[in-house]
């Protein structure tokens, strides 16, 4: 009969978040670098070698491959023969260890979790408490699943009770282009079949901590019914051309899971949540020998992709920034800025917002004037660092601000992830202003290009209070042109269809 310790407990689920913070699962690098040797779209090209380049940095040096490192989720397996040296619940244990790891000066993690989610909505400052899920099995040893699952791509979960002769496929062909791009793609599909309605989506969320396989299944043939499921989605889903980060291309799933469980004869509950391009989760067991040992990858596995700025990429300086340079920027150009750029995410638009439509003053030192502002909300620097991974934030959470961030405030461009809304580039194209977007999932590489930072207003939000950053040669895409043309929509178009009869090679 094995004795699991309180200090093992904490101590494994620490490092295993610290872990998941900075190295990506090793089938996750593999299928990354058959994403880009296939991809022919030079913009989703782009964005994966970012991707890959941000990951073997984070790899590297130890530091969030996401600014936002997420809420934890726990699965737990408990043997019933297990006995227990510990004076607190398992609950309190995990949630110890997740404080310990959000808080590690080495390389403290940005805390996300906020308390009374319908009002106040404060922040636990330790990212507690976590999301834990506890099962108990035969046997003596306590097995753990750690995930971090990013706001943005959680943010994208579906759930539909369809009936009883709808196609689960044809239901995730029509989800897929609403969850837009703001789970920044490529990365996984989970999809959940059967139960409650609770138990459909925790059976997505299970799927998501499964292996990358899908170049075997392809190779060896499915041998179930959800076997062919899971190819017909993926290679459908494919075939809609969404591409990384949304840009249009070959790649937008690289693998789809498919877990079920009975229901009622009346019932068909199907759950989808897609998993990101920086995802993280691993597993390990206590036998009650001590802490898990988590050996770190070996840094041979990750492709030989080194990214560098496009050589046609049209160098911009922030600083005297005027709107004919705005206006003569085209969809899909990428930029290099360069100079002073203001911050800004939900917290802080809210409370702009409400001071201009009361025809209020901003805080002194605050002027939107002429400027681009970057939805970011980063990570805390350590050591020498100006700041920590600074990616960007999804950006159409900011919709219902920009008309008058744009005409109140007068802003000239801003910085996010994923596309705009239709109302919002219709502004966009009113004003005569740009959208630009930096890549989801490279906020360590984004964050080389901070060269400065400084709080100007709202220091009490903390990561979403309003900084000012100067960068250089910081890599951004033209999205939203000052004519309102969406690169969110042609590139996609573009690149419908293109993915069937392309060869995925085999794990």
């Amino acid at each position: 009969m094995s004795v699991i310790r309180q200090a093992d407990v904490i101590a494994s689920v620490a490092d295993a978040l610290q872990y998941i913070s900075y190295y990506h699962t090793p089938d996750f690098i593999r299928a990354m670098g058959r994403a880009y040797d296939m991809e022919q779209s030079p913009a989703a090209r782009d964005a994966i070698a970012q991707i890959l380049t941000n990951s073997r940095l984070c790899a590297e040096g130890h530091r969030p491959i996401c600014q936002d490192t997420g809420i934890v989720v726990v699965f737990v397996k408990v043997g019933m023969g297990v006995r227990w040296d510990a004076t607190l619940d398992l609950e309190a244990m995990i949630n110890e260890g997740v404080r310990r790891a959000y808080l590690n000066p080495d390389n403290k993690l940005r805390a996300s979790i906020v308390s009374d989610p319908a009002f106040k909505r404060a922040n636990t400052r330790d990212n507690t408490p976590a999301v834990i899920h506890t099962e108990f099995i035969p046997g003596d040893e306590v097995e753990i699943t750690v995930a971090a699952k990013g706001g943005g791509s959680e943010n994208k979960s579906l759930f539909a009770m369809l009936n009883p002769s709808d196609s689960v496929a044809d239901w995730v062909l029509e989800m897929v282009p609403e969850m837009g791009a703001g789970w920044c793609p490529p990365g996984m599909l989970g999809v959940g079949i059967g139960g409650s309605a609770e138990k459909a989506m925790l059976l997505a969320k299970k799927s998501l901590m499964q292996p990358i396989d899908i170049g075997d299944l392809i190779a060896r043939g499915p041998k179930t019914q959800l076997e062919e499921l899971r190819l017909e989605i993926f290679q459908r889903v494919n075939a809609l051309g969404i591409g990384a980060q949304g840009l249009g291309g070959l790649t937008t799933v690289l693998d789809v899971k498919v877990m079920d469980y009975p229901t009622h004869a009346a019932s068909l509950p199907v759950a989808v949540i897609p998993n990101c391009a920086a995802t993280r989760h691993i597993h390990f067991t206590l036998d009650g020998s001590g802490p898990a040992m988590l050996e770190p990858p070996n840094l041979d596995l990750w492709p030989k992709v080194k990214w560098a700025p496009d050589a046609g990429a049209r160098r911009v300086s922030l600083d005297g920034l005027t709107q004919a340079e705005v206006v003569s920027w085209k969809p899909g150009e990428r930029l290099l800025l360069s100079g002073k750029m203001l911050t800004g995410r939900d917290a802080a638009h809210k409370r702009i917002c409400a001071l201009l439509d009361a025809g209020k003053p901003l805080p002194a030192g605050l002027d939107f004037h002429g400027r681009v502002i970057y939805y970011v909300g980063p990570v805390d620097p350590v050591g020498t660092e100006v700041v920590g991974p600074a990616g960007p934030t999804t950006a159409n959470r900011m919709d219902r601000f920009t008309d008058t961030m744009l005409g109140k405030a007068g802003l000239l461009a801003m910085v996010g992830k994923a596309e705009r809304g239709p109302e919002t580039v219709a502004s966009i194209a009113k004003h005569r202003s740009a959208y630009l977007i930096a890549v989801g999932g490279a906020a360590f590489l984004v964050s080389n290009a901070i060269r400065g930072s400084r709080v100007v207003a709202f220091p009490e939000l903390g990561m979403e209070a309003v900084y000012e950053f100067e960068v250089r040669d910081m890599p951004v895409t033209v999205a939203v042109s000052s004519e309102g043309i969406s690169l969110h929509d042609t590139g996609p178009k573009a690149w419908a269809g293109k993915f069937a009869g392309i060869a995925v090679a085999v794990e």
